[in-house]
């Protein structure tokens, strides 16, 4: 209806004049290739704690009148002593958070508890957002498959970390928050490399000085469906997207099996083909005109996560990667450069030999 005809008393409720509240969209999950979830990673200002967690909500048969399948993840990283990993029934704290939900303001701390059956590991975090994400971006392959995403940087975390059974009382940590849907087999989809890095340098408060954000979807047909980008924050600001054609990826050495764990622990009891090869460094470049950015990412320990094929029985695999990272570059006359710790995720498929 035209808005002159509206009775100038009639105020349409916010759902209607701005859209869902949640992060998703508010329809049901039925495809049984659908997926929605939530993607949460941290690593402490000094480096020693790092976190990965996972909530996922999956499509069910359209013959199949029940809510969506949910499983949900959570892995700790302590330097030199490797990872704890919950089984695919980690608690998370009711209401998720999440910095995709309306209304959530900047610099408004939320609890965000996650914790394994067993109680260990486990995560006890107040959450911040100091930044705005980035654009949503989408690849669509495989005919009526598509992999939509967006990301954040720049997330201030404090609290409490477990990790076999050692709390870490009151760290500080940076990290990164994502929203991914789509409908897709793993097959398909082929492989990804997603990674991001904040300067920790700054002050604890605040948002990172700078901070950088890459991805690299690489489906299994069509080729022309290959897809990537680096984003570079400003103190909360997003002041460069680098599209894919603007973007180039090396990699260099592979890291070894020994230094790879496969999570969680049932996951050792399954006879899964090996992994694909994780490069031991990553280096990600961009450049257009006179701006450019460059990552120099080194893997210093992995943890494989064996993901269910819903298409065939060929396995699929996340890994999780951590490492020291190096960034340069300058965006708008301004040079950026940082040291820090990153997290890299790679997937693929199993190889075949």
């Amino acid at each position: 209806m035209p808005a002159s005809l509206l009775p100038p008393w009639f105020e349409p409720p916010a759902a209607i004049r701005l859209g869902p509240t949640g992060p998703f969209p508010e329809t049901d999950v039925r495809d049984v290739l659908e997926r929605r979830w939530l993607h949460y990673a941290f690593l402490t200002r000094d480096h020693e704690l790092g976190m990965v967690a996972n909530i996922a909500w999956l499509g069910l048969s359209a013959e199949v009148q029940e809510r969506p399948f949910s499983t949900s993840i959570l892995l700790v990283h302590r330097r030199g002593h490797g990872w704890a990993s919950s089984q695919f029934n980690a608690a998370p704290l009711e209401p998720l958070w999440t910095s995709f939900r309306r209304p959530h303001g900047f610099y408004e701390s939320s609890r965000h508890d996650m914790r394994a059956a067993s109680g260990d590991p486990a995560v006890r975090l107040e959450l911040m957002r100091t930044s705005h994400p980035c654009i949503n971006q989408c690849a669509p392959f495989a005919g009526d498959q598509f992999f939509r995403w967006q990301s954040e940087t720049g997330v201030l975390a404090r609290g409490d970390w477990t990790f076999r059974g050692t709390t870490f009382a009151g760290k500080d940590a940076v990290g990164y928050h994502e929203r991914v849907r789509g409908r897709w087999g793993w097959p398909e989809l082929g492989g990804w490399v997603f990674g991001f890095a904040n300067d920790t340098a700054g002050e604890e408060r605040s948002a990172p000085a700078n901070a950088m954000v890459f991805t690299l979807v690489q489906p299994a047909w069509p080729a022309v469906a290959a897809t990537g980008s680096v984003m570079v924050w400003r103190a909360g600001r997003l002041v460069r997207h680098f599209p894919r054609r603007r973007v180039s990826v090396a990699a260099r050495g592979l890291l070894d099996c020994n230094e790879v764990e496969r999570v969680p622990g049932l996951a050792n009891l399954l006879g899964v083909a090996p992994m694909e090869p994780i490069p031991r460094r990553l280096l990600i470049h961009a450049e257009m005109g006179r701006d450019f950015a460059l990552l120099d990412f080194a893997c210093d320990s992995a943890a494989r996560i064996v993901i269910p094929n819903e298409t065939g029985i060929r396995p699929y695999s996340v890994h999780e990667a951590i490492g020291p990272v190096e960034v340069e570059g300058r965006i708008g006359g301004r040079n950026v450069r940082f040291n820090s710790y990153g997290i890299v995720e790679f997937a693929g498929g199993a190889r075949a030999d």
